[in-house]
């Protein structure tokens, strides 16, 4: 039985930390999907990279995983970092079109690549999808609302698909960090304690984790709220 990974927001932080874990582990093929691609792997023969269009248009999502031959001997994983953030108003203060785009971004999309490599899975011996919520999806702070909804939404879609995925040996599950350190997050927010944030690399770890066990683990967001300090 082979396996074979796909990777969602490849070239963020945390993707590249997540890949580089895979790395390490029993994966016979690794898929990278960006908006642009990251030269990090390109030394690995294992390794396909694949620039990927605006995938709120289904057909770019179906044009993105016509990559991946589907076969009963084989076991499919994916794992989506994709998604974004706006925050710093109240309810009251907010535009419509900043609801449609928290929508677009943490649900639409996860919704279409979830469709499309379900099919995958129904061709295939098995595999399980990882997607990225928030910590804040189910406990809410102020001025991130419609973050905090769609990423609410996210998770809700985990549980559901999970259900349905028995009937085709897929499992599906999530993580919920509260803050991932990097680059970007640690310019927005100074003077802190970065050592408590999570890493990239010890999300891969918990991604892999969750892809070893995926015929018995399914249905889960992992929330991350602050690691320890050693």
């Amino acid at each position: 039985m082979t396996k074979e990974i796909l990777i969602f927001g490849a070239s963020s932080p945390l993707g590249q930390g997540v890949t580089n874990v895979l790395l390490k582990h029993d994966y016979d093929k690794i898929f990278l999907f960006d908006r642009k691609i990251s030269n990090s792997f390109n030394d690995d023969p294992n390794i396909s990279n694949f620039k990927i269009e605006d995938l709120s248009i289904e057909e770019n999502v179906i044009k993105a995983l016509s990559v991946v031959k589907p076969s009963k001997e084989k076991e499919l994983f994916l794992f989506s970092s994709i998604g974004g953030y706006a925050g710093g108003k109240f309810l009251w203060e907010t535009e419509t079109s900043e609801f449609d785009d928290m929508i677009l971004r943490n649900l639409k999309i996860n919704y279409l690549i979830a469709k499309h490599f379900s099919l995958l899975v129904k061709q295939s011996a098995g595999g399980s999808l990882c997607f990225t919520s928030a910590y804040v999806g189910l406990h809410p702070e102020i001025k991130k609302v419609l973050y905090e909804v769609s990423k609410a939404a996210l998770i809700h879609l985990i549980k559901s698909l999970a259900l349905e995925g028995k009937e085709i040996n897929l499992s599906v599950n999530g993580i919920a960090p509260y803050m991932i350190d990097t680059p970007a997050n640690r310019q927005w927010i100074s003077s802190t304690d970065y050592e408590k944030w999570t890493k990239p690399e010890e999300i891969g770890e918990l991604v892999h984790n969750l892809f070893a066990s995926y015929k018995f683990i399914s249905g889960n967001t992992i929330f991350l709220s602050s690691r320890f300090a050693v």
